[in-house]
């Protein structure tokens, strides 16, 4: 009896993993699905121990974890991604799932976070993921990065500060973020060009969130540099 219950929310979840992947106009297969799903479950289980999130119901991860990551899977471009103060996993796990072909590299510096992360990699057997347990500033890649994704990890001036060493001459930052931040714009280095901010529409979502896409001016033709007063166009 417990099992079947556990089949019937477990099929309610994907259903709501498959649904909102399709309002975002994201493609995903079954298996991906799947995927997804077995991620959310691993996420629930160990994040009673773990403390990996405030959030303790799963259905409500769904759209507040899930689907928030998905929100930007159409922007994110190159084929070797850093996801910076991954925490739990996100956006990264989702990004290593829905893009087999690119590279997907976890860094955290909490080292139950960074466990749970191997764990999954391991169950889930993302041959693309590599995690990392080290501060952002001591952490010296190989191969530097098409782009640094973070979601709420620090400002945009922090961002670009501490990330400045893992990113490509043309790569670029993408910093998930709830309200538009107006102030952290203002704050930016000028030595950064803000290329786009992005309002996002996840599903059974009511909080605002915005994607914001920045790289170094060093990486343009100086015919290319155009900085608003404000460093962004909102909804441009």
């Amino acid at each position: 009896m417990i099992d079947k219950i556990e089949s019937k929310k477990n099929s309610l979840l994907k259903q709501k993993i498959l649904t909102g992947a399709n309002e975002l106009s994201v493609i995903i297969d079954d298996q991906q699905a799947e995927l997804l799903l077995r991620y959310l479950l691993l996420f629930e289980k160990w994040n009673k121990a773990y403390n990996l999130s405030a959030i303790r119901d799963v259905d409500r991860m769904v759209s507040r974890h899930l689907l928030d990551s998905l929100a930007v899977v159409s922007h994110i471009q190159g084929s070797n991604i850093i996801d910076v103060g991954t925490g739990g996993g996100l956006p990264g796990i989702p990004l290593a799932i829905l893009f087999p072909e690119k590279n997907i590299t976890l860094l955290d510096s909490n080292g139950k976070k960074t466990r749970f992360l191997f764990q999954v990699i391991t169950e889930l057997k993302l041959k693309n993921a590599t995690v990392h347990n080290s501060r952002v500033e001591k952490f010296q890649p190989i191969d530097k990065f098409d782009g640094v994704v973070s979601r709420a990890f620090a400002s945009l001036k922090d961002m670009t500060n501490y990330c400045h060493h893992l990113l490509e001459k043309d790569g670029f930052f993408y910093a998930m973020k709830g309200v538009y931040p107006t102030e952290e714009l203002k704050e930016l280095d000028n030595t950064y060009e803000v290329c786009r901010c992005l309002p996002l529409q996840v599903p059974q979502e009511e909080g605002e969130r915005h994607l914001i896409l920045i790289r170094s001016v060093a990486s343009l033709d100086p015919k290319e540099i155009t900085i608003p007063e404000n460093n962004c166009l909102k909804g441009s």
